[in-house]
C-alpha cells in the first residue's frame, strides 16, 4: 500500500512538471480548487450531522445525503464491525427523515454473505432499525446489484441504499462509481458503499472510512455504576481515509442504539475494563496428570577446544 501511494505521488509530480512546461494549469491545484468549489456549493440540507464535533468537522458539516460514502473493512474478520457501522449510519439517516420515515434497502453480495452472514431481523431491530421498513436484496451478479442500486437511487423511494461489495472487482470501477454518484446527486439520496476485504482505490465516494472492531465498555446501570462482566454498546475504531482534510482522522466511536446517537468512546476506561477479571470467572482447571513429561531443563553449556 505504501509503494502504491508512493507511485501515485510520483505520477502526480510528473503531471505537474509536464503542466508547468506546457504552461497549463496544475492538475493537483485544479482538483483542489474544484473540491473547494464543490464544498462551498454543497446544500446544508443535504448534510446529516452525526453529533460528534471532530467527525462532523472532518465531514464538512456531516454525512452527505446526496452522494456516496464508502465504508471499508480490511478483511472478512472485520465484516461485523463494518456492517454494524453501516447499519448505524442507516438508522441515523432513517431517524432524521422528515415526516414518515422512508425504507432502507440493503443490496447484499451473494459471495460475501457466506462469510459475513445475512441480515438478522432481531439484530437489526436491536441495532435501532425499523424492520418493517427494511428491505433486503440478494442479486446473483454484481452487474445486477449495480443496476438495482442505480434504480433504487433514481426512484427516490429509499432513505438510504446500502450496496455491499466484496473486494475490488473489475466490474465496479471509477466509471460505475461515477454513474452511481450522479444518480445519488440527482435524486438527493445517499448511497452507503460497504466494501468487505477491499483495498483503497479511486472512486467517486466523497468520504471513505476504514472500520475495525474495538473493545466495548461495560453496561452502565441507572445509578451510574458499571455492571461488571457485561457488554455495553458497540464501539468502532474509525479512520477517515478519504476527505478534503489533509490529515486522516482516527477515533473510537460508540453507538447507542436506543437513542440512535454516536459518542466518542472513553478508551482508558475500556482498556481498564479489559484487564479486570470477569465477575464470575469459574473454577480454574488443574493441569493434566496423564500428559507427556515436560522437556528437561538444559544444563551448563561447555566450550571445548577445537581438535588440531
Amino acid at each position: 500500500m505504501a509503494r502504491s501511494a508512493l507511485a501515485q505521488e510520483t505520477v502526480f509530480a510528473l503531471r505537474e512538471t509536464i503542466a508547468r512546461l506546457e504552461g497549463k494549469p496544475l492538475p493537483a491545484l485544479a482538483a483542489a480548487q474544484a473540491q473547494a468549489l464543490e464544498a462551498k456549493d454543497r446544500d446544508p440540507q443535504a448534510l446529516l450531522p452525526l453529533g460528534v464535533e471532530p467527525l462532523d468537522a472532518a465531514l464538512d458539516g456531516g454525512l452527505p445525503l446526496d452522494g456516496i460514502t464508502e465504508i471499508r473493512s480490511p478483511g472478512f474478520r472485520n465484516a461485523g464491525s463494518a456492517s454494524g457501522f453501516v447499519l448505524a449510519l442507516a438508522a441515523r439517516i432513517h431517524k432524521a427523515s422528515p415526516g414518515e420515515p422512508l425504507p432502507v434497502l440493503w443490496i447484499a453480495d451473494r459471495v460475501a454473505h457466506l462469510e459475513a452472514g445475512l441480515a438478522y431481523p432481531v439484530g437489526l431491530k436491536g441495532f435501532g432499525l425499523d424492520i418493517r421498513r427494511f428491505y433486503h436484496a440478494l442479486p446473483g451478479r454484481l452487474e445486477d446489484a449495480l443496476w438495482l442500486a442505480e434504480a433504487a437511487l433514481a426512484s427516490g423511494v429509499f432513505s438510504a441504499t446500502l450496496l455491499e461489495i466484496r473486494g475490488n472487482p473489475k466490474a465496479f470501477g471509477l466509471t460505475e462509481s461515477r454513474r452511481l454518484s450522479l444518480r445519488a446527486k440527482a435524486a438527493g439520496r445517499p448511497l452507503l458503499l460497504l466494501r468487505h476485504a477491499g483495498e483503497e482505490e479511486a472512486s467517486s465516494a466523497l468520504f471513505r472510512f476504514l472500520v475495525e472492531p474495538a473493545l466495548s465498555s461495560e453496561r452502565r446501570l441507572p445509578d451510574g455504576s458499571m455492571l461488571g462482566g457485561s457488554i455495553g454498546s458497540s464501539v468502532f475504531r474509525l479512520t477517515l481515509e478519504k476527505s478534503r482534510n489533509p490529515a486522516p482522522l482516527s477515533l473510537h466511536l460508540e453507538w447507542n442504539s436506543h437513542d440512535r446517537q454516536f459518542f466518542i468512546a472513553d478508551r482508558p476506561d475500556h482498556a481498564q475494563s479489559a484487564r479486570q477479571p470477569a465477575a464470575h470467572p469459574g473454577a480454574v482447571l488443574s493441569a493434566a496428570v496423564d500428559g507427556p513429561d515436560p522437556a528437561a531443563a538444559m544444563g551448563s553449556i561447555l566450550a571445548f577446544d577445537r581438535a588440531s
